[in-house]
This record gives C-alpha cells, structure tokens and sequence, in this order.
C-alpha cells in the first residue's frame, strides 16, 4: 500500500481554514494552479470532493467538516514536534498574536497588557480584534490565538476557559447629576432617562427585566453600540450610563458611579483558546500576562451606594 504524503496534511489545515483555493495558496505562498493540484490529489486521496463550488465561492463537504478539527491537531502536533526541545526564551520571541477582545478590554487592560508584552519580549507583536459576535470559530481555525468574553452557548464546547474576574453593572452619570446625591432607589433610578448599549439593536436587555418585579419601566433616550459612546454622552448630559464596572475604569474618571438597586447577575469573564494550544510555551506565557494585566485593584472611582446584591 502507497504511503500517504504527510505534507498534505498542512496543505488540508489551510484550505479548510481559508475555504478558498485562491486564499489558501497565498498564505501558503503557492501559485493557485500548485493549489489546485494539491486539492486534486487531496480529493483522490479521501476518495471525496472536500469542497464543493457554491455559487461564486466554495463550501466544505460533511467529510471535510469532520476533517477540519482532527488535521488542525494533526498539524499542530507535529510542529510542536519539530520544535527545538530546550526551553522557550521569551526575550528572544519573534510571533505575532490575535487577541479578539471587547473595546472595553483594550481601553482598560491593553495598554497593561502591551507594556508586560514589550518588556518580556519586545519582538511580539499584539493584534486586536474587535469581538462582534460569540462564536468559537476564529479560535477553531486558528485566526485568532487568544478571546475574552463571557462562556456562553455559543462557545464550542472543546474551548478552553479561564476566569479573569468577575464584573457587575453599575449606573454612572456626570458630577452634579442628581443622581450623585441620596439613595439610588429602583424608582429614582428607573424615573432617570437612560442609554441603552446594545451590540446587536434589541431594545430591552437585563436591567429592564430587573425593572418588572418592581412594576418599573426606564426610558430609553438613545441606543448606542458601546461602553466608550454611553460614557461620553453620560459625561455631557443628564443622561444615565449602566456599564460593566471593571471594563469602564479608566473611562468614567471624573464621573459619578453608583451600585445598581436591582438584583442583577454578576457577569463572568474569561480568557479563552483552543485546546490545540494548551502545549505551547508562548502561548501559555501570552494567556499569563494577559491573567496578569486584569489582577489587581480596580481603576477608576467605585461604586457607592445601593444594592450589595449587584
């Protein structure tokens, strides 16, 4: 029986990652005619088309989706196996890393992070991304090395999960508000016009569930996408921000926070990666600094007043 060639394998990972034949030939550095070629060969050695046109682009076959995940660990296995055995040293590391984070995450722990990063191993270089959904796909093919996020049913259930900490919602508005005085009761609170933060447009989120059982409903003045702008427009007006207290710290500098009077979950987030990566050194050195930058004290003022629930 021939011997399958095993460099395929490599030339598999990257197709299935990239979906594309033009792609994949580019990041392999290959012509897309050596491309094609080397999908002719993987298709007769599989005995299946891998990928099937559809439309203008290429879709993977059932065959090449149960693939995807076993030669992505094959491939990682055996350059891990090809790596020099004595140890990693770190000041003289020359990798780039993707990190898929919320704005918040960046605007409170990046700079952090980055001067951890520069003083180890100044030859690494950071990229982040912004986190615009909760899928575990850019873990899974490798375009991204390292996410933060809150576990939730749409991460894949081989992801790896850490905790960084544990965040709460809190109410924020601008010295001076009336809000900045006296007790925060639901009622005063709910009475308040508010801004909602919302990623995906919905109109109604925890707070306003927390509101119901009281027989309370808060105003929406506006909707924006995220923690930076609900600040801002807190910050000018007589509007009420309700942010994730660590992820804000830096932001609300010079602004008035207070506790939320609701019983409100406490929100949970972690540091996730693939498990293909859990052996390598770099990485783990990476999800170390990152664990690191998010310990300690928090910025910016706390929060006073209201519900020790929340």
């Amino acid at each position: 029986m021939t011997r399958p060639d095993l460099n395929l394998l490599v030339t598999l990972d990257v197709l299935l990652a990239e979906g594309s034949v033009a792609r994949a030939a580019r990041r392999l550095r290959l012509s897309p005619s050596a491309m094609s070629r080397a999908l002719a060969r993987l298709r007769e050695a599989t005995g299946d088309p891998l990928l099937v046109r559809a439309g203008r682009g290429l879709v993977p076959s059932p065959r090449a989706l149960e693939l995807r995940e076993r030669v992505g660990q094959l491939v990682h296995d055996a350059e891990a196996a090809l790596r020099p055995a004595d140890g990693l040293k770190i000041g003289q590391l020359d990798r780039a890393f993707t990190l898929r984070t919320s704005e918040g995450f960046v605007e409170n722990f990046g700079a952090k992070l980055l001067a951890r990063v520069s003083e180890e191993a100044p030859g690494v270089r950071l990229r982040f991304l912004p986190k615009l959904d909760k899928e575990s796909a850019p873990l899974r093919d490798g375009t991204v090395d390292l996410e933060t996020g809150v576990v939730g049913k749409a991460t894949g259930p081989e992801v790896r999960a850490q905790t960084l900490f544990r965040d709460r919602l809190i109410g924020v508005v601008r010295t001076g508000h009336p809000l900045s005085e006296g007790e925060i009761t639901p009622a005063r609170y709910a009475a308040a016009r508010h801004i909602l933060v919302s990623r995906r447009g919905i109109d109604k989120g925890p707070i306003d569930d927390a509101l119901v059982p009281f027989g309370l409903e808060r105003e929406i003045a506006t909707t924006v996408g995220g923690f930076s702008p609900a600040l801002a427009l807190a910050r000018g007006s007589d509007l009420v921000a309700s942010v994730p207290e660590r992820h804000t710290g830096d932001l609300r500098v010079g602004m008035h926070s207070f506790a939320l009077p609701l019983p409100i979950p406490r929100i949970t987030l972690s540091l996730l990666w693939h498990p293909r990566m859990d052996g390598d050194p770099a990485h783990r050195w990476l999800r170390g600094c990152v664990q690191d930058a998010c310990a300690g004290q928090l910025h910016g003022p706390p929060a006073r007043g209201g519900s020790a629930d929340v």
